[in-house]
């Protein structure tokens, strides 16, 4: 099976979907979703089904992610805390 090889592309380019998966690895969508199942049961990645539209066809997929992950904050300036003013 490619879950090891699915896993790791996943460690490195964070949320994907299926298709993309099987695209950029070279492994069959079957394979990939496989993977996937097995991944998911083992709970080492989460996952949602997805359906997006492409004109009026109906694309359905797999979108998952390593699990517990949390992407970094992105760099910048944040909004901080606002102070109310109380009028008396």
């Amino acid at each position: 099976m490619h879950t090891d090889q699915v896993l790791s592309h996943l460690k490195k380019h964070g949320q994907l979907l299926d298709s993309e998966i099987a695209s950029a690895t070279g492994i069959a969508l079957v394979q990939v979703r496989k993977s996937l199942a097995d991944l998911a049961a083992r709970g080492e990645i989460s996952q949602c089904s997805v359906t997006h539209f492409h004109g009026d066809k109906r694309v359905e997929g797999i979108q998952c992610r390593i699990s517990g992950y949390v992407p970094p904050v992105a760099p910048g300036r944040k909004a901080g805390p606002t102070k109310s003013v109380s009028s008396d």
